[in-house]
């Protein structure tokens, strides 16, 4: 995280306004560079986004809670990842279906979404004891690893799209710039958001369990939704389940094998509320074979049902 310094208010709202810029600007080119990078390479959009994009975009989660890790700041390193998965299905995924109602396929029900759902029951299972060791987090990045690499050798047919741009040199520095965007501006919007609700009078736990899940989900937000105004479903979607799934197994892991996660029992039912929000999404998919908009709309209001309860639960 950036050592950034305290601002007046008005500074702090001008650096909101300089984070969703960054966000924005930074999510068109990544998502564009990508798309290009893939098809150069005969690469699905829905695999680049379970991939590349689900990577990048999870860049803020792994900085916020490898950094809890090494502080010794267990709750806050995977409650990070708890809040901001259910954040990515809950607000995000609802907002691309309000734009677009998004297609799923029996590939990506059945391999992506159920491969979520068996990591967030076996997170679940892992958590139970209140703890996540080093032999538990081998194995979650361990599953990271399998899971790519059978993602690569098992790749489906490129979607044929014919208003597709080619592929230059520039895609790559505009990846590079487009990621560093990205990950400045959730910087900044997480500074400047926790400085304002503060000043709102808000507890520092109830910025931890909204604005600052929400702020490190901002690439994921932009990313997906941008994608989705683009009409690249693939990605959208896809960046969202690749997303949640670096959190769980490749962030948890690595952080479990830098130092064993120990969480306080009140962190447990956001551990459960996460495996249940997965779960529900996974449904969602499978029937119909699409996410309507009326069905992202259920999503939304349950986020926000959960950012009320999480709040009400400061007692505020």
């Amino acid at each position: 995280m950036l050592s950034l310094p305290e601002l007046p208010i008005i500074g702090q709202i001008v650096l909101l306004l300089v984070a969703m810029v960054f966000l924005w600007k930074g999510a068109d080119w990544f998502v564009d560079g990508a798309v290009h990078i893939a098809h150069h390479f005969q690469l699905p959009d829905l695999l680049i986004g379970l991939t590349l994009v689900g990577f990048g975009t999870s860049a803020p989660e792994f900085a916020v809670s490898i950094g809890a890790a090494l502080a010794g700041k267990s709750d806050m390193s995977v409650g990070n990842i708890a809040g901001s998965n259910a954040f990515n299905l809950g607000l995000i995924l609802g907002l691309c279906c309000l734009i677009r109602a998004i297609s799923t396929t029996k590939k990506l029900v059945y391999r992506d979404g159920g491969v979520l759902c068996a990591t967030a029951l076996l997170v679940l299972v892992f958590l139970s004891d209140r703890e996540l060791s080093r032999l538990e987090g081998g194995i979650l990045f361990g599953a990271l690893i399998v899971y790519i690499v059978v993602l690569f050798l098992r790749r489906e047919a490129l979607e044929e799209i014919a208003d597709h741009a080619p592929f230059s040199w520039l895609d790559i520095p505009r990846i590079l710039i487009g990621l560093s965007m990205i990950v400045l501006g959730s910087e900044f919007l997480v500074h400047s958001a926790s400085a304002l609700a503060r000043t709102a009078g808000l507890s520092e736990w109830a910025i931890a369990v909204t604005i600052v899940a929400a702020g490190t989900s901002a690439p994921e937000m932009v990313t997906s939704v941008n994608a989705a105004l683009k009409g690249r479903a693939g990605i959208s979607i896809g960046n969202l389940i690749g997303s949640d799934l670096f959190n769980m197994l490749g962030v948890l892991g690595m952080a479990a094998l830098i130092s064993p996660l120990k969480i306080a029992s009140n962190a447990l039912p956001g551990i459960w509320m996460l495996a249940g929000n997965v779960l529900f999404v996974f449904i969602l998919m499978r029937t119909g074979w699409r996410i309507t908009r009326v069905q992202g709309l259920i999503l939304i209001l349950v986020n926000l049902v959960r950012w009320y309860i999480d709040i009400r639960g400061t007692g505020l």
